[in-house]
């Protein structure tokens, strides 16, 4: 587990597990959103952006924190290891309000300065039908990446996801 990209739901906690991830295995760790995101929330050019992820997947080792799908392929291809947090509709409602609350008015650590916490209709809708409109057609680039020798951890909600951190540093993987 060298080059990590974790996808999966907003408020599934995909930034929370890499940074812990991390930590375990001594990585550096890339919020995507927070590159993506320029100061007032201004989004970043496509070819910029797919400079900027080409720049960074060329590293001896990262851990991509995201889902972005116009650069998932590429990020993907790169990775040896992907990790999926498929967690349902309710469990990522209530992080994406937890961290509403929990942020109101700043921006929270994985973001670019500039960009404070913020909720509209349109991401909640998102969230709400991520599980029917994005899992299928994920589920099926995952089975693809497997063939390709990508290790895939498909994990399902928050307590399979600390088994396999207590996983990793029950192996001996903590530095």
């Amino acid at each position: 587990m060298e080059k990590i990209i974790i996808i999966g739901c907003g408020g599934a906690g995909k930034s929370t597990l890499a940074r812990k991830l991390g930590q375990v295995l001594n990585i550096k760790v890339y919020h995507l959103d927070a590159i993506y995101w320029k100061p007032g929330w201004v989004m970043t050019e496509k070819d910029e952006w797919k400079s900027l992820i080409k720049h960074m997947i060329e590293k001896e080792s990262w851990i991509l924190d995201g889902n972005y799908g116009s650069t998932m392929d590429l990020r993907a291809s790169a990775a040896d290891t992907i990790i999926f947090l498929d967690y349902s509709a309710t469990r990522c409602l209530y992080g994406v309000f937890k961290r509403r609350i929990m942020y109101h008015g700043r921006t929270r650590p994985d973001m670019n300065e500039g960009c404070p916490e913020r909720l509209d209709w349109d991401f909640i809708k998102w969230v709400a039908q991520y599980k029917r409109k994005k899992v299928p057609g994920i589920m099926a680039k995952l089975e693809e990446f497997k063939y390709q020798g990508k290790e895939i951890y498909h994990l399902t909600n928050p307590r399979e996801t600390e088994a396999f951190l207590e996983g990793l540093i029950n192996k001996g993987r903590i530095i």
